[in-house]
């Protein structure tokens, strides 16, 4: 079957459809324009694709070189020359930029208020045209008929646009060349649809055309406001060289040529320049690639020798990192060359990565700015100053930011028979290089014994492949242990000039992903001293990239937090936060976040942070059943926090059986509970050595004393090498209250409902008077100083009557209680008869390795006998403080103090996590 006859018309002298005309004016030269396309019928798909080619190539050659008039023309005229230097500037708008006819008069008034005496500007084709472009040739080359209405759309997008700021001839010459185009794209559309292929030189040339249909309409704007403007199309003047993948290199020298010889014909002091697009030497039409009018921005920036190039876009700069993922990053002001260089390549998207070579040769300036923020100043790029680097000294002036690159695999080939044997590395790139892979990172140990690199993952199953075949061998008789590939990687860069040489930098960087919980798999830095790369898992990718941005950036120290048990002390901890956090953020750069708030049978969650000023009224509307897992993975999975901790308001021994799996995943813990630490003891012994071998914090102050720092005062003691002798406290604030109210001819009963009714009971008095909360204090006093005790190895002395321990409930337990008053009456007068009085205290006697619990006899001068209300005290005798115990004292009950102590836990681990003292 013959393909069918595909023809368009060329009208190589037709001025009035001519695109140079609409620029120029009626006397521009005689030009085709360059999509003018003329199909030959082909016997064959293979001959019609090699007959196009030759076409457009023909064509180029026309549309590039002038008609044989404009030569007799040119030796007739002065040649005009063209003046380059700083009476220029360079900008260059993005497809947003001129994405519809509102932001295009934007674009023309910018221009018009520019008071730069000549200016050169580059545009983009409109917002999404180029990806159409592109789904255009998809469509043909599938043979997908859809591909027609598709270009309709586009021909329409432009139509609409042209006749909301185009008038009278201007708008008629548009819309004729609009679809001549058109016209034209059809049949080269046409041709690649029955060849079912698309060729690099036909891609290019059809998705060019958005930049020049976009600028001839901002040519005619800018010359319908009454300034002197030509626009060029930048396949008549850049040329290029293939350079690889994806890749092109100026010619510059050619391209200079060009440019005097365009400028001579077309003389203006503004000039509106096509992005994007360029010609080969042969004038066969190319592109610079993807996002490439950047780069072809700073290339004529170049070739004008300009006083600056500024980037137009739709944000207000350079950011230390990207917003999307850290909302603490900033606005820089400034950056060299070389720091833009290595951000653009770990993906900071604001520039092209390319952009900065033409430039850095002339010194011109690059300006980012953000067109619909004119207030702001952007992002100056240039070259670094010496005293700019000197200024300040702080580590923050040497890191100025962070970007990273997701879904990458690392490929590790290691063994000891690599050692010492030259060429091992140049085979291992050679066989990656043969299977077209890209090698983003490499490490290598000192050892020789392993080359580690990242490349994408949608490569690493060709490279590990090419490997194993290449170095079978090897593989075989063990030279080589393996080829191992790990998945799911992600790169964090820290970027900064002269960053890696100064003192404390790396150790900063990597004491914060510790910090955050994060494992490094790979480190490169380059001696260039631009940049220290970093490999990661994929998932704590972005939490490492807040982790290490606030540390640099003393952004707000986030922690997402999650509050178990939202009872008394819960609720009461939940006020004092909202209370606070105000406070916090603005004065301390602490932003505490309650993701989740847990009961027994609802919780309430968030992904940003709960409002603390009605928890109560949303935990009642939005509450759900609870599920402790959901619960902890919404807190902890919150990978735009790299901050998360627990706190254990219950005094649950099922809550505290899942410490250690927290401690595991990273997740930091606060509480009041005691049942961990007083539990079995190998379970506390793993508990602590997993807390101690990781950067995870455990902080329980509020087990012991409710807010009194008794676990911080017997850890400095500990930790600064005095020997801990004895530990001996009224460690109840309940049993306080009783025994300081049990005086004169009160009865116990009464004293016991008194203190019941305030408040500082459990809900059964027996809880309390058994005394085995008083117990699990003292064991996790005595395991604090080293002692490896059980609970059951602590005798404990209950307050509460044999007959009455098997009562059925508290009411009857009260009610019974009467009857036994004159035991303790007893008690109490023979300690009085001796000038004494009763308190109820808890014993480490480490010096013999044991501990009690009972009811004992004070002097009423001793400290003990000192206590009012509720108040705690607890006596340290130490190897420094023998002749006289080291004393804490103050209250040690109620939900205020305990909450309270545990709120200092919460802003003890901030300050840990880097907020500033």
């Amino acid at each position: 079957m013959q393909p069918m006859a595909v023809t368009a018309s060329i009208s190589p002298c037709s001025r009035s459809l001519s695109s140079n005309a609409l620029s120029r004016g009626s006397n521009a030269s005689k030009k085709t324009h360059p999509s003018a396309l003329s199909l030959p019928h082909c016997s064959s798909i293979s001959k019609m694709e090699s007959i196009c080619q030759g076409t457009i190539r023909k064509l180029s050659a026309l549309c590039i070189c002038a008609s044989v008039a404009d030569v007799v023309r040119e030796t007739s005229v002065e040649k005009i020359q063209l003046l380059k230097g700083d009476t220029w500037s360079v900008h260059k708008f993005g497809g947003t930029c001129v994405g519809s006819s509102d932001r295009i008069r934007n674009v023309a008034e910018i221009l018009q208020n520019d008071d730069s005496e000549r200016k050169l500007v580059v545009v983009s084709a409109m917002s999404k045209v180029t990806d159409m472009m592109y789904n255009i040739i998809d469509k043909a080359q599938s043979r997908d008929d859809s591909y027609i209405p598709a270009l309709d759309a586009v021909l329409e997008k432009h139509r609409l646009t042209a006749l909301d700021l185009l008038q009278a001839d201007d708008l008629a010459i548009f819309l004729s060349q609009l679809h001549h185009d058109l016209d034209n794209l059809k049949a080269m559309l046409r041709a690649i649809y029955i060849a079912g292929h698309a060729t690099e030189s036909f891609t290019d040339f059809v998705v060019g055309h958005g930049e020049l249909w976009s600028a001839q309409i901002l040519a005619s704007l800018v010359r319908k406001n009454g300034t002197d403007c030509n626009w060029m199309d930048a396949r008549e003047v850049l040329i290029v060289n293939p350079a690889g993948s994806d890749l092109v290199d100026p010619d510059y020298v050619e391209s200079e040529k060009r440019l005097e010889k365009w400028f001579s014909q077309n003389p203006s002091r503004t000039i509106i320049a096509t992005g994007f697009i360029a010609s080969t030497p042969q004038n066969i039409p190319t592109t610079l690639k993807r996002d490439g009018s950047d780069f072809s921005a700073a290339i004529m920036g170049a070739l004008f020798k300009a006083r600056q190039v500024t980037i137009w876009t739709d944000v207000d700069g350079v950011y230390s990192a990207d917003p999307r993922k850290v909302n603490e990053a900033v606005v820089l002001k400034t950056l060299s060359y070389q720091e833009a260089w290595e951000m653009s390549y770990f993906g900071a998207n604001v520039l092209h990565p390319r952009t900065i070579i033409p430039v850095m040769q002339y010194e011109i300036p690059i300006v980012i700015r953000n067109i619909f923020n004119l207030a702001a100043p952007g992002t100056r790029i240039c070259r670094s100053s010496i005293n700019e680097l000197e200024e300040g000294q702080r580590l923050e002036s040497f890191v100025k930011g962070f970007a990273t690159i997701d879904n990458l695999a690392l490929v590790n080939v290691e063994g000891t028979g690599m050692a010492g044997v030259p060429g091992t590395a140049s085979a291992i790139f050679g066989a990656v290089k043969d299977v077209g892979a890209n090698v983003v990172m490499i490490s290598q140990a000192s050892s020789e014994h392993s080359v580690c690199f990242a490349v994408p993952e949608k490569e690493v199953r060709a490279v590990a492949k090419a490997l194993e075949s290449r170095f079978c061998q090897a593989l075989d008789a063990g030279r080589l242990s393996q080829v191992a590939v790990i998945p799911n990687c992600s790169i964090l860069a820290a970027v900064g000039q002269k960053m890696a040489s100064t003192p404390g930098v790396s150790a900063t960087l990597f004491n914060a992903l510790a910090k955050a919980n994060i494992n490094v798999r790979a480190i490169a830095q380059g001696c260039s001293e631009y940049n220290i790369t970093l490999v990661v898992k994929q998932e704590d990718c972005v939490r490492a990239l807040r982790a290490v941005h606030s540390r640099f950036y003393l952004s707000r120290t986030t922690i997402a937090m999650g509050i178990i048990g939202p009872g008394l002390i819960g609720s009461t901890l939940l006020d004092q936060l909202r209370d606070q956090a105000a406070v916090l953020k603005e004065k301390f750069k602490i932003d505490l976040r309650v993701m989740g708030i847990i009961g027994s049978k609802t919780m309430l969650l968030s992904d940003t942070s709960i409002d603390l000023t009605k928890w109560r009224e949303l935990q009642k509307e939005k509450g759900e059943v609870t599920d402790l897992e959901k619960f902890v993975q919404n807190v902890h999975g919150n990978h735009f926090i790299p901050n998360t901790v627990l706190v254990d308001c219950t005094s649950d021994s099922g809550i505290a059986s899942h410490y250690c799996n927290w401690l595991r995943r990273g997740i930091h813990l606060i509480t009041p509970n005691k049942k961990a630490n007083s539990g079995p003891l190998n379970q506390y012994l793993k508990l602590r050595a997993l807390q101690r071998k990781s950067y995870t914090h455990y902080f329980y102050e509020a087990t012991v004393g409710a807010g009194l720092p008794i676990i911080t005062t017997l850890q400095g003691l500990l930790e600064t090498g005095d020997k801990i002798l004895r530990i001996e406290g009224i460690f109840s604030g309940t049993l306080s209250f009783i025994f300081n109210n049990f005086i004169g001819t009160r009865a116990f009963s009464v004293v016991v409902v008194e203190a019941k009714k305030a408040g500082y009971t459990e809900p059964d008095p027996r809880d309390d008077l058994s005394g085995t909360d008083v117990a699990r204090k003292v064991i996790i006093l005595a395991r604090e100083a080293g002692l490896k005790l059980e609970l059951s190895d602590i005798p404990v002395q209950s307050l509460v009557p044999e007959p009455l321990r098997g009562c059925a409930s508290a009411e009857e337990y009260l009610q019974q209680l009467p009857q036994h008053d004159h035991d303790m009456a007893k008690k109490r007068q023979d300690a009085e008869d001796e000038g004494e009085v009763l308190r109820y205290v808890g014993v480490v006697d480490v010096a013999n390795k044991k501990g009690t619990v009972e009811l004992r006899r004070y002097k009423k001068d001793h400290p003990f006998a000192q206590l009012s209300g509720s108040d705690n005290i607890i006596a340290f005798t130490t190897e420094r403080y023998k002749q006289q115990p080291l004393i804490v004292r103050g209250p040690g009950a109620g939900a205020q103090v305990t909450a309270g102590g545990i709120f200092n836990d919460i802003l003890r681990l901030a300050s840990y996590l880097g907020a500033p003292s």
